[in-house]
């Protein structure tokens, strides 16, 4: 479970902002969203189940999603996926002369099968400036490994990384050399960051194979289609078909070498998904009508695809980063969604959901705490800055909604007076 990420000189983040996963001292107005969207760790330690981030366009929102994708991939990648010499590919924060050249910061704390890590590193684009494993076995924090200017420094509790520190080149990460080799407490922490899922609610490209392969390989056909059902959408049963690749008609207008490289880059026949909708007469349905899933509304497909992740990332209890949430959605139905989340029965493993959204129909006490509720605001240099609704002196009873389009928590965007231009034709 995460419980919090932080960046900092990272594309609009000048500063380390930190997004935070645990619970405030806080009560929401209705006692069962407490019960609901809090997941008691232990005595010390209660997580939230989802976390909301508004603000304006541009205001830095995608930014950190953006970060969170950046540090799950160069961990998982950097020391197998990069050679001597290659650039890092992080993007400073270049609205300033004091950071354009410092390195960007990241760092995340979780929970990995009841044991609380505290991982970071510090990179510009040539070099790893600074890294750290940290620990919490009991109740004190343990240094596991730190590496700065003078080179990489491991405990005799990190002894599965004891001479790997030459084989780190200076633009890898050592977590990611020592997973490579195996190393038992390395893969584990390496094995939390791949378990975080990332979808954009602009663009189904990366979520929609997932969701089809796994609909046609039965693993989540049942559970896809009876949220598809539950949400009423008028569709009566959902199918996929096998199509031989040597059928897939293509536009005509395309080039005959786009044509070639569509085709070969499709290995194996490809899944076509369909749906089942009732044919009626003037009083009672007479039968059925088959279409394709291109043939749906926009969506009825963005909700099938993001029903993959979803229900996958609820199945194994882990965490989902969504940007654009409600993209194409309407309100009731992004609203279902999160409540898959804010739910035992449905989220039994206490899997965490956190999003970007502009819907102000979800900033209601009756669907979220305070603490699930954040802003990103960007000041007048174009730097962004993160803060939650629980930092603020707001009533359990006010309307969040009303007070947010008020402009009383900012993260808004700021429109002058707008008057009609008349276009004159030259």
């Amino acid at each position: 479970m995460l419980i919090e990420f932080t960046v900092g000189n990272f594309r609009s983040f000048k500063e380390p902002v930190t997004l935070s996963m645990v619970a405030a001292k806080i009560k929401a107005r209705n006692p069962q969203v407490n019960e609901n969207n809090t997941i008691r760790v232990d005595d010390g330690l209660t997580l939230l189940t989802s976390a909301a981030v508004y603000g304006a366009n541009a205001s830095g929102k995608s930014n950190l999603v953006r970060a969170l994708v950046f540090m799950q991939q160069f961990i998982i990648g950097s020391s197998k996926e990069t050679q001597v010499g290659d650039l890092i590919p992080v993007d400073p924060y270049r609205l300033s002369t004091i950071t354009e050249n410092e390195p960007a910061f990241f760092e995340t704390v979780f929970l990995v099968e009841g044991t609380q890590y505290r991982y970071g590193f510090e990179a510009t684009r040539e070099r790893i400036v600074a890294e750290w494993l940290f620990s919490v076995p009991t109740t004190k924090e343990a240094n596991l490994f730190v590496r700065d200017e003078n080179g990489i420094k491991t405990s005799p509790k990190f002894k599965e990384g004891k001479g790997l520190e030459e084989k780190t080149r200076p633009n890898a990460l050592f977590l990611s050399v020592v997973a490579q080799f195996n190393g038992l407490v390395a893969k584990k922490v390496l094995g939390w960051f791949q378990q975080v899922g990332f979808v954009s609610g602009l663009d189904d490209t990366g979520y929609r194979n997932f969701t089809v392969s796994h609909f046609a390989d039965g693993s989540l056909r049942s559970g896809i289609l009876g949220l598809v059902k539950k949400l009423d959408l008028g569709i009566n049963d959902i199918f996929h078909e096998r199509v031989d690749k040597s059928q897939l008609v293509l536009p005509s207008d395309m080039p005959d070498e786009l044509k070639k490289l569509v085709m070969k880059s499709i290995a194996g026949d490809i899944t076509s998904v369909k749906t089942k909708h009732d044919k009626w007469d003037a009083e009672k349905p007479v039968g059925t009508v088959v279409f394709d899933m291109g043939d749906e509304s926009e969506g009825t497909q963005k909700l099938f695809f993001l029903a993959g992740p979803v229900l996958d990332t609820l199945s194994l209890g882990n965490i989902l980063a969504i940007d654009e949430m409600e993209a194409r959605l309407h309100p009731l139905m992004t609203r279902a969604v999160i409540g898959l989340f804010n739910s035992p029965k449905t989220n039994p493993k206490r899997s965490q959901l956190i999003f970007t959204t502009h819907d102000t129909n979800l900033l209601s006490n009756k669907i979220f705490r305070r603490d699930q509720i954040w802003f990103i605001e960007k000041d007048r240099q174009g730097a962004s800055h993160l803060y939650s609704l629980a930092d603020l002196k707001v009533r359990n009873d006010a309307s969040f909604e009303k007070d947010y389009i008020e402009g009383r928590y900012g993260a808004i965007p700021f429109i002058g007076s707008v008057r009609q231009i008349d276009l004159e034709e030259e």
